[in-house]
C-alpha cells in the first residue's frame, strides 16, 4: 500500500469513530436533561403553584382515582412526561415541555385563562425549592 491509500483507509476510520461519538453524545445529553429533574421537589412546586391545601384538585388532578393519590398521579405524570422529554429535541425546558400537556393554555377547564401563568409560577416553586 501507498500513503495515499493509508491516509484514505485513516481518514474513513477516524469518520467513523467521529459519527459514533456525536451519536454518544446526543443520546447521553437527551438522557443527562432528563436526569436532572428532582421529581419530588417538582412535584411539591405542581402543589403550590395548583392551590396547595386550598384546592379540590390537590396537584391539578382532575381525576379522582381509586387506588392512587393525587401526589402519585402528578409523579406519574412528571415521569412519563420525563420519558416524552427526552425522546424530542424542540422544547429544551422540562417545565415547559410539561405545562404543555400538564396545564395546556387554552384548555376547555380553563376559561380564565390562568393556564399561561402555570410555566412561571411552578418554575419559581420548583427553583426555590419548596418542600
Amino acid at each position: 500500500m501507498n500513503w495515499r491509500q493509508d491516509f484514505f483507509d485513516n481518514t474513513w476510520l477516524i469518520l467513523a469513530v467521529m459519527a459514533l461519538c456525536l451519536v454518544m453524545l446526543l443520546f447521553f445529553t437527551r438522557e443527562a436533561k432528563a436526569e436532572v429533574v428532582d421529581i419530588e421537589r417538582l412535584a411539591d412546586a405542581i402543589y403550590i403553584a395548583e392551590g396547595g391545601a386550598k384546592t379540590n384538585h390537590p396537584y391539578g388532578i382532575l381525576t379522582k382515582y381509586k387506588t392512587t393519590t393525587p401526589r402519585q398521579a402528578c409523579i406519574n405524570t412528571i415521569k412519563s412526561g420525563l420519558k416524552r422529554f427526552a425522546k424530542q429535541t424542540e422544547e429544551k425546558d422540562f417545565i415547559v415541555f410539561l405545562g404543555k400537556t400538564y396545564c395546556p393554555i387554552g384548555a376547555k377547564n380553563d376559561p380564565k385563562g390562568l393556564n399561561k401563568n402555570w410555566v412561571k409560577n411552578v418554575t419559581y416553586h420548583y427553583e426555590r425549592g419548596i418542600k
